[in-house]
């Protein structure tokens, strides 16, 4: 089982290029969607969950074209988007019960079966009779990731799920969806990187609407070895350094700014060589030189 994506492009009206010939294969398993705010990753996101069309392009789940076969598509659909709202004054039970019917669980015993083991799964079973309006930032999200799963989806997709959320309501979302992923295909699309680095096995970077880098979080990391080094400088220093060499990334420690750069052959001057990580290979394809 697998998806795969062949020369998406999409352009808005106001002429955004928000895709540009995005082509990936996507097999089972936690595929991290990696980029900055407004690269074209919820409209990838949007294209695969047949919200809206791509201008050229297919895309195919397990032989099936989607943009042919949005009905059949979206039986086995779950998605989570960016901005996902509640009825505030509807029990976390109540509107799932809802939910299900109106995805054609029609059968009461069935979907009594389903919403209670999905209220575990994320759990939220000891808070199913609480309104959603009194739900935590990562309760909502455990309960958009109970509404995506109501039909058992062989595809699911999340879009930017973490964001907000404190450190442990985060591992606790981490642990729900690898549980998931062992038989589901699931995206993973967030700006994020420590969300890639602890989920996904596969990964492409997206930027500007087009795919700059993808294949797996290790290799790509290894592929940096040795090419990395830091300096610790003065604040006026840094426009100049950024001018002469291949800053991927600039941050303070203890107040004070340090350089990162990327180089193929050793530095003197100062630079220190550090070990790469998946932040050094984002930044590397994302920054403009």
């Amino acid at each position: 089982m697998q998806l795969i994506i062949d020369n998406l492009s999409k352009t808005y009206d106001n002429g955004v290029k928000a895709l540009q010939n995005v082509s990936l294969e996507i097999p089972k398993g936690m595929f991290g969607l990696l980029g900055p705010n407004g690269a074209g990753k919820s409209t990838l996101m949007r294209t695969i969950a047949t919200l809206q069309d791509a201008d050229q392009g297919t895309i195919v789940l397990d032989g099936l074209n989607v943009q042919s076969n949005k009905y059949a598509i979206r039986k086995v659909l779950g998605y989570l988007p960016q901005q996902f709202g509640v009825y505030p004054k509807m029990s976390a039970e109540v509107l799932l019960n809802h939910l299900a019917v109106l995805k054609g669980i029609t059968s009461k015993t069935e979907r009594h079966e389903i919403v209670t083991s999905l209220l575990h799964k994320t759990n939220l079973y000891e808070v199913r009779k609480q309104n959603l309006g009194g739900f935590s930032g990562g309760m909502k999200q455990r309960f958009g990731i109970a509404q995506a799963l109501l039909n058992n989806p062989t595809l699911l997709i999340v879009d930017e799920p973490t964001a907000g959320l404190d450190p442990k309501e985060r591992n606790r979302f981490y642990n729900l969806l690898s549980e998931i992923a062992e038989d589901t295909i699931v995206i993973f699309s967030t700006h994020i990187v420590e969300d890639i680095k602890e989920l996904c096995n596969n990964m492409a970077i997206i930027n500007k609407g087009q795919v700059v880098l993808k294949g797996k979080p290790l290799e790509l990391i290894d592929a940096l070895k040795g090419k990395v080094y830091q300096k610790n400088i003065l604040r006026t220093e840094l426009d100049y350094y950024k001018s002469e060499y291949k800053v991927i990334n600039d941050k303070l420690f203890l107040g004070k700014p340090i350089i990162q750069v990327y180089n193929e052959t050793p530095l003197g001057d100062g630079f220190v060589p550090v070990e790469a990580g998946l932040e050094d290979v984002y930044f590397s394809q994302i920054n403009e030189y």
